[in-house]
């Protein structure tokens, strides 16, 4: 069995799990199986898409990105801080995410030139990234950032609204926002980078077989220099929107993101060892985690208890990528 199957085998495990989940929390909840709350779903998960695309691009070179939950702390605050400052939003959430993939760049040559362990070097920059956020807002949230600063987090394409007998509005259709839409098109985009592209084949080819690839004429440390400037730049976009969601630049946002994400990755499929994975295959695992929270929110579980649960998804989840190794 090559690669390439064994990576649909855990992508349609994966589909099947998330299509179980619809139908048991379908069953157990009424409202779980709506419109309104599949956009809800959606939109939770933006967060977790983003960074667990940049996740895919680092673990497929053999590598992994502990930093981007203070990355993204540290790229929002500082979008807000310069909005706070005079800044138009625009320029604010692009200087965000340059900031996000300079310190991705960072952990790269780390990896790549310092030749430290992707854990440890990207360890460092997590605690580095999260000190800077919150030194540079002295540990409180930066707010009065005006209605412009919610725009991308809280716009919508298609929203309809009809004003009733009273005069209040009625939301008749709540539209698709602007997360998800860019949350589509990067998938979109990145599925398309590592399947078609030859700097995609090189991804691959880094996470399988290093030695073999250099030897083959891949640049092994432009590659991995690439994977993880892209990861500390999608953590990046994912601090803007998720900073504009809440109006507010939190320095304290974000922990825990970078397990979020890497579980979304490993399961969609993409191994721990490298080499193997697909952008769909994430946003699969992305979903089972988000339909995952929500349902057990909508049936009164505990966060304690979810935390319970998702911790042993990603367990299983390990176990069988491990079995699979071996075999």
């Amino acid at each position: 069995m090559n690669d390439r199957q064994k990576d649909l085998i855990q992508k349609f495990a994966a589909l099947a799990g998330l299509l179980i989940l619809i139908l048991v929390f379908s069953m157990t909840s009424s409202a779980f199986f709506s419109l309104g709350n599949a956009m809800t779903v959606a939109l939770q998960v933006t967060s977790i898409v983003y960074l667990g695309i940049g996740a895919t691009f680092v673990i497929l070179t053999g590598g992994i990105d502990l930093s981007v939950g203070s990355v993204l702390a540290l790229s929002g605050v500082v979008a807000g801080l310069l909005v706070k400052a005079g800044l138009p939003v625009a320029p604010a959430f692009v200087l965000g995410i340059v900031v996000g993939g300079l310190c991705g760049a960072v952990n790269g040559l780390c990896v790549t030139r310092l030749k430290l362990p992707p854990f440890i070097a990207t360890l460092g920059m997590m605690l580095v990234a999260r000190g800077l956020a919150l030194q540079l807002t002295d540990a409180r949230a930066v707010s009065g950032l005006g209605e412009a600063f919610g725009t991308l987090g809280n716009g919508a394409l298609w929203r309809i609204e009809e004003i009733d007998e009273q005069g209040f509005p009625n939301v008749v259709f709540p539209g698709i926002p602007y997360p998800v839409l860019l949350m589509v098109v990067l998938a979109i985009v990145a599925g398309i980078l590592l399947r078609r592209t030859t700097l995609g084949r090189h991804i691959h080819a880094v996470g399988s077989n290093g030695e073999a690839a250099r030897l083959s004429g891949v640049n092994v440390n432009r590659v991995s220099m690439f994977a993880y400037a892209t990861s500390g730049a999608l953590a990046g976009l994912a601090g803007c929107v998720l900073m504009s969601r809440l109006v507010t630049a939190q320095p304290n946002e974000g922990v825990m993101y970078e397990l979020d994400a890497i579980a979304a990755a490993v399961i969609g499929g993409t191994s721990l060892i490298g080499g193997v994975g697909t952008i769909s295959g994430t946003l699969i695992g992305a979903f089972v985690i988000g339909i995952l929270r929500n349902g057990l929110n909508m049936n009164g579980v505990s966060s304690f208890t979810q935390q319970i649960i998702i911790g042993g998804v990603i367990l299983v989840t390990v176990w069988i990528d491990q079995l699979r190794n071996r075999r």
